[in-house]
């Protein structure tokens, strides 16, 4: 048996593609697109943010308000495809088109890697490959881990060109892993990880194949595997080196509080009820059809979903500075085991089914993050009014309420909504994210104090008010400590109160739904 297949005996006769399968994915690629072009800022967590810094990279040069504050550090950082891939968008479109672009683009190297996997391992195409999109629209996608959720595609692309190529010659192999994994890097360290399980189960499970059939391996054939699988990883270790990133090496917690939300982050989006009836169906679904024997999973697999356990119970929950680091992993699994799962699609009706139970929950699935995205996209416009009474050049601090109102799932999309202010009035924004060896924008010297380096949370309105009342001979402890003097503007998230929070202090200019813009009454001039 060749190393890349299975017996062909369990494969069941390949179909054509013409009839059926190209409709349903075309109906489905439609669907699962037409959210992210329904509103002009897909309302994903950190997204506007990393939107913010591409429209800072892409017009740095010709826009002075913006070179007043801010720089570009470019360094070797593991976080960096988009940074690479939006601003070259950005020249010949909108930065919003170019976001949502990156998106959609986002997507579809994860579902195409679904495909890409299942061949490689099967060598037939196959309609199982469509159960993808019904895990596109994740919690991890909800919080703008957009640079992670490239590299997982990239790495299904990955894994699938190494069992292509492991019946050619190891130099070929090597290359090709090689790339992989410079591209990796450059996505997200975790999806080198991600890569790297992947192969390590596919090798093992070679391994044991070659044991059960009596087939020892020579000592060369030894080496060269060894060496085809090790050494493409070996320039992660000079790359970190070099990384400003090594300097968040000790910034790693673990805890295990937080390890099944994790698992259903997979299903989650914005309602519980919805999300745990499709929890239901999939798992379900899956359960009935391997007791059928409709569906089985390749041994890889196996081999998969044990090591991704364990390490998903090993990992910290924030490592190198990255949030919900070991939440991020069970998504991962998914969509990778969904590539080794073996369709037995010999049988109209099971095609038919699948295809059903596919357009079916996916299609409801999109139809209701397109039902919120609209009503989240009328706070979003109601922002951008208010970001239009912002004085170009601006300085603008963001603030929790003492006791923020709402769900997190729709608090989430308005953490970072202020910072549309440096897209449209070249702002100043405290959160913008510009956390060394995390991102290559930088804030200048002079404005350096009024930002966020630690991606920790923003003040709420009494520790402002305490802050402003506090002795100003002494040290600041916190970049808001100034605030009266070193910001113009602040931004109150998660409040429907229309009361004048801080009258004193500040001055109510816009009420939103959910939010308030005030202009600082004790702001000082431009320096």
């Amino acid at each position: 048996m060749k190393p890349g297949l299975v017996r062909t005996e369990t494969l069941a006769p390949p179909f054509s593609t013409s009839r059926l399968l190209v409709p349903v994915l075309l109906t489905l690629v439609v669907a699962a697109v037409t959210p992210v072009f329904s509103v002009q800022v897909p309302p994903l967590a950190d997204y506007i943010n990393h939107l913010a810094r591409m429209y800072v990279l892409t017009n740095l040069d010709n826009d002075p308000l913006l070179s007043k504050f801010y720089g570009v550090q470019w360094a070797v950082i593991p976080n960096l495809v988009m940074d690479l891939i939006v601003p070259v968008i950005a020249r010949h479109v909108n930065i919003y088109l170019a976001g949502q672009t990156f998106v959609v683009l986002v997507m579809a190297v994860q579902v195409s890697g679904c495909f890409a996997l299942h061949y490689a391992i099967y060598r037939r195409w196959s309609a199982w490959p469509l159960v993808g999109f019904l895990f596109l629209y994740n919690n991890i996608m909800l919080f703008g881990f957009m640079n992670y959720l490239f590299g997982l595609g990239v790495a299904l692309w990955g894994l699938a060109a190494w069992i292509m190529l492991r019946e050619k010659t190891a130099w070929m192999r090597t290359t090709a892993s090689f790339v992989t994994v410079l591209i990796l890097f450059f996505c997200h360290l975790f999806d080198v990880g991600v890569y790297g399980m992947g192969l390590m189960c596919y090798e093992g499970w070679i391994l044991r194949q070659e044991h059960l059939g009596g087939r020892r391996p020579t000592r060369k054939r030894v080496i060269v595997d060894v060496l085809s699988f090790g050494l493409p990883f070996l320039p992660v270790l000079p790359l970190m080196l070099v990384s400003p990133t090594m300097g968040l090496a000790s910034d790693n917690f673990w805890e295990s509080t937080g390890k099944l939300d994790g698992l259903y982050y997979i299903f989650q989006n914005y309602s519980d009820l919805f999300d745990l009836s499709l929890a239901t169906l999939v798992i379900g679904g899956t359960i009935w059809a391997a007791r059928t024997r409709m569906i089985s999973l390749h041994p890889v697999g196996w081999y998969l979903l044990a090591l991704g356990i364990a390490v998903f119970m090993a990992m910290p929950r924030q490592f190198f500075s990255s949030w919900v680091a070991d939440q991020r992993l069970p998504i991962a699994l998914v969509f990778m085991l969904i590539g080794f799962v073996d369709f037995r699609d010999s049988h109209r009706w099971a095609r038919y089914f699948l295809y059903v139970f596919v357009l079916g929950i996916a299609c409801a699935r999109f139809a209701s993050v397109f039902l919120v995205w609209q009503q989240l996209d009328h706070t979003y416009s109601d922002f951008r009014l208010s970001v239009g009474m912002i004085e170009p050049g601006s300085t603008v601090l963001v603030a929790n309420a003492d006791e923020p109102s709402g769900s997190d799932a729709l608090n989430a999309p308005l953490s970072h909504a202020a910072c549309i202010a440096m897209l449209e009035r070249s702002s100043l924004v405290s959160t913008a994210f510009s956390v060394p060896g995390k991102q290559v924008l930088s804030v200048k010297q002079k404005y350096r104090d009024r930002v966020d380096t630690l991606d920790g949370d923003p003040p709420t309105v009494s520790q402002l008010v305490a802050a402003a009342n506090q002795d100003r001979s002494a040290a600041p402890d916190h970049y808001w400590d100034r605030w009266t003097e070193q910001f113009e503007y602040v931004y109150v998230l998660y409040t429907d109160n229309r009361d004048n929070l801080a009258p004193d202090l500040m001055k109510l200019v816009y009420q939103g739904p959910h939010f308030q813009l005030y202009k600082v009454n004790q702001a000082s001039e431009e320096e």
